[in-house]
């Protein structure tokens, strides 16, 4: 769902009829979790007063957007620094959280895990943990490990995924873990770059990957594929995964922005900000999918057109 652009700023203000059949529809399908996802083109760690401005405005309105939809979660990246250095923009974000965030809402927002291309924060769990500790509220603040962004990041998932859990457990804690995007990487490791792999066709590989999926400490987490696929390719993706016990679930992630209706240039492979996405499923492993529940396989791009 994108409830606003993800590379704009206008969205879409919902019905009440539109609301109700969305929580409908979540209750019929035993939807898990909800993720939503800000847009790519906030970066509340800019020195640019402009940019800045535009990125408290929308993690401002989007938490209570989407608080008010009842969804669990909202994450973003936390921002690119563009040169002003880590902890000035670390500042930035925090107090760019600050003035968002009240303390009395449900939902959770989730700092993702970054690759750390240019100037990026969010690559080491340090900052992850500076930005939490800094907030006034910090109870209202998670994280989302991106299995992609951590790879390119210089966390080894594939030889030493008990290491990297330890250190995120040390650092963070395992209990602010609320959700894992479950990608391949383009990439090799600690490359420092962000480019999205089909699930077992690039450096991390199907074997670490389901070693994320089945690790006792990781495999009650909600997992969402974003994976550069169309419906004949994510078709074929399902499949891996049901050959391998998982339970696929439709997408839960919800994008925070979009009245433009993208969803058709997203199906056809065009690039939304820094990353592909064009279709994400959510995976869960031991929750028993329902026989007979019709679902459809089309990413949604507001509340309305669920």
């Amino acid at each position: 769902i994108f409830s606003r652009n993800p590379r704009g700023s206008s969205y879409k203000t919902y019905l009440p009829e539109e609301i109700e059949r969305f929580q409908k529809i979540r209750k019929d399908h035993a939807f898990g979790p909800v993720l939503a996802h800000a847009p790519y083109t906030m970066n509340l760690a800019s020195a640019t007063e402009k940019t800045y401005e535009f990125a408290c405005t929308v993690i401002r309105e989007d938490i209570r957007r989407m608080d008010e939809l009842q969804i669990e979660n909202l994450v973003f990246h936390p921002g690119s620094h563009t040169g002003i250095g880590e902890e000035a923009g670390i500042a930035n974000i925090i107090r760019g959280l600050d003035q968002a965030i009240t303390g009395s809402e449900n939902i959770t927002v989730l700092l993702e895990t970054m690759s750390g291309k240019g100037t990026e924060i969010g690559y080491r769990f340090e900052q992850l943990k500076e930005i939490r500790d800094g907030v006034q509220h910090p109870e209202r603040i998670g994280i989302c490990l991106d299995t992609c962004h951590v790879f390119a990041a210089g966390y080894d998932i594939v030889h030493n995924l008990d290491g990297v859990l330890e250190e995120f457990d040390r650092i963070l804690g395992l209990p602010l873990l609320r959700a894992v995007h479950l990608n391949d990487s383009m990439m090799p490791f600690d490359s420092r770059k962000d480019r999205h792999a089909v699930i077992g066709g690039g450096e991390i590989g199907l074997e670490a990957l389901l070693n994320v999926m089945r690790h006792p400490k990781l495999k009650d987490l909600p997992f969402y594929l974003e994976t550069p696929l169309d419906d004949a390719g994510h078709k074929d993706e399902k499949s891996i995964w049901g050959k391998q016990g998982a339970n696929i679930f439709e997408c839960t992630e919800i994008y925070s922005k979009n009245p433009n209706r993208l969803s058709d240039k997203i199906r056809d492979s065009e690039t939304v900000g820094t990353c592909e996405y064009e279709r994400n499923y959510c995976i869960r492993t031991g929750i028993p999918q329902r026989r007979g529940t019709k679902r459809t396989r089309r990413m949604f791009t507001s509340v309305a057109d669920l």
